[in-house]
């Protein structure tokens, strides 16, 4: 949808009481709104935010030019869990990937089967075993602090969202969290727990967040600059 603006953006329509606009990690802009909120509405509402919207794409421009790009050689380096680890190439490993005396230990077969896809696979099924291993228990251990109790909990591709919840409760964790230190993943379960409370970024919303990490600016804005990094 265009407005008279070349400002571009895209509205997603649910039971949600108030309006929300953000800028996803892939720079596109959105907004959530309710069900009976019209077009006019909303463009009227894109336009009152219209200076922060490029304010915060002029911002992600400039993020995205430092975006990561690895080789999938001996020596590459690896995030998980904010500290980077040195790829080595090995005559076989089971599974496929493994972290090692302090290294990735990645299977020639891997490589020289798919090439960039069957190894990016094989990283994103170790960031996958890692995140149900370690997220669960970061929630189960917020929850009670948030209020709110989590529903099932996957670790998946979410796309460029970081994590996202369900009405029901259920918890989604992109795999690349587990790139993050603990801290920022930790600032993510509490995000998403917060929903279960108020499920759009109002002040009440970050009130909640402000009872539990009181320091969640911080690790926010570490999200928002390092975020690019977060990727193999």
């Amino acid at each position: 949808m265009t407005t008279a603006n070349p400002l571009r953006y895209s509205v997603i329509r649910s039971r949600r009481k108030t309006a929300d606009i953000v800028v996803e990690r892939d720079g596109e802009v959105v907004v959530r709104a309710p069900e009976w909120a019209d077009d006019q509405l909303i463009e009227q509402m894109v336009h009152n935010r219209k200076y922060w919207i490029y304010k915060t794409i002029a911002e992600w421009r400039e993020l995205n030019r430092f975006r990561s790009s690895r080789s999938y050689c001996n020596g590459e380096g690896f995030l998980y869990l904010g500290s980077t680890y040195r790829l080595t190439i090995v005559a076989d490993a089971e599974p496929d990937l493994v972290l090692r005396d302090g290294r990735f230990q990645l299977s020639q077969n891997v490589v020289h089967a798919g090439k960039e896809s069957a190894v990016r696979n094989a990283f994103q099924k170790f960031y996958q075993q890692k995140g149900l291993e370690k997220i669960p228990a970061r929630v189960a251990y917020y929850a009670p602090k948030v209020g709110k109790e989590a529903g099932k909990i996957r670790i998946t591709d979410t796309g460029h969202r970081w994590a996202s919840c369900s009405p029901q409760g259920n918890l989604l964790f992109h795999w690349k969290c587990m790139m993050a230190p603990l801290k920022i993943i930790d600032y993510i379960v509490v995000h998403e727990l917060c929903h279960l409370h108020h499920p759009n970024h109002s002040d009440a919303f970050w009130n909640e967040i402000d009872k539990v990490l009181p320091d969640y600016r911080e690790r926010k804005d570490w999200l928002r600059l390092n975020g690019v990094r977060l990727d193999v």
